[in-house]
């Protein structure tokens, strides 16, 4: 063996360098670096965007009076304006109606203008012919008393005779009167309060008129509201209570965000105040002002703190409409608030 080669022999193996070191180190830093962020983010978690949804006024058009649905003049999706027709309800009975009571007001009519023209001139003058027919008996009658007293002061005639010319006197002056009150009675006319009260039937009978005539008007159901039909409920030929809805009608005008907040994250909310939302329905963004904070109905609003003690946080309803309009937004869009 030469002297290199036990030189070699006898040499001592080196030791590893500083570079696996420096890794095990990095890796070090690495993970705890990691474990760090993790109980950061655990301890300080990113804030749930505010999620809403979009809802507008809602109208539901029905009928006052129950009947068959004749036509329907919509369908969804039509715009209508304030007065346009949507449908229209077959009422045969409201129209029966309508001609009974519209004669019954002629009817009464009728008796007020007997009743303002009074007796006719016939009549009148039937009267008159009575008063003087009743006059000219009592004149005979006065004649024949005078002469039957003047005879039965003289003794000549039987006092059954003289008791006979006065009744007779007598009853044709009560005749005469009877005839002088017919004769007034004809000539003026019908009494003021038979006036009136034919007056207060005709009254009566118009507004039996008027008020068939609003229920028949009836007949074509018009939307109140300007806006989009979003459904058509009933359809033709079918029966239609009263109150129930026939169309649905949406103001596209009048929108609002709907936001539900538990109370724990009211604390810097209030009405008057303006978030700003994204409608990714519209790829936009929307500014918003608080106008309506409300808590929900008791039905699944309640919430536990904790599980094993706290106390119970309810749910509220909060409202915002755009402070501007907004081309496109329709209910039912999400609405998203970054917190």
């Amino acid at each position: 063996m030469s002297t290199t080669d036990q030189q070699d022999n006898n040499t001592p193996e080196k030791k590893g360098g500083p570079i696996p070191l420096l890794i095990g180190s990095v890796i070090f830093i690495a993970v705890s670096g990691f474990v760090g962020w993790g109980l950061w983010q655990a301890s300080h978690p990113t804030p749930v965007p505010l999620q809403g949804m979009v809802d507008a006024k809602t109208i539901s058009i029905s009928a006052k009076i129950p009947g068959r649905l004749s036509a329907l003049t919509v369908k969804a999706g039509d715009r209508v304006k304030v007065g346009d027709t949507v449908a229209r309800i077959a009422i045969p009975e409201i129209e029966a109606k309508l001609a009974q009571v519209s004669a019954q007001e002629e009817a009464a009519k009728a008796k007020e203008s007997l009743a303002i023209a009074g007796a006719r001139p016939q009549q009148v003058e039937a009267a008159h012919a009575q008063v003087l027919r009743a006059r000219a008996g009592l004149t005979l009658a006065q004649k024949t008393y005078d002469r039957v007293a003047s005879l039965y002061k003289e003794g000549l005639i039987a006092a059954q005779r003289y008791d006979e010319a006065l009744a007779n006197l007598k009853s044709s002056k009560e005749l005469l009167a009877a005839a002088q009150a017919q004769y007034s009675a004809t000539k003026e006319g019908t009494r003021q309060q038979d006036k009136e009260a034919a007056a207060a039937l005709v009254a009566q009978a118009k507004g039996g008129v008027a008020e068939v005539s609003s229920l028949a008007n009836e007949s074509d159901v018009r939307s109140p509201i300007a806006g989009e039909v979003t459904k058509v409920v009933m359809e033709e030929g079918e029966i239609a209570p009263a109150g129930f809805p026939l169309v649905l009608v949406v103001d596209l005008a009048d929108q609002w965000v709907v936001f539900n907040i538990r109370e724990d994250e009211l604390k810097n909310l209030k009405v008057g105040d303006t978030l700003t939302a994204t409608l990714p329905a519209l790829e936009r963004d929307v500014t918003l002002s608080v106008y309506w904070i409300n808590p929900r109905g008791d039905y699944a609003t309640w919430r536990a703190t904790r599980q094993n003690s706290g106390y119970d946080i309810r749910t509220f309803e909060v409202r915002a409409r755009p402070t501007q309009k907004i081309e496109g937004m329709r209910p039912g869009m999400t609405a998203i608030v970054q917190r």
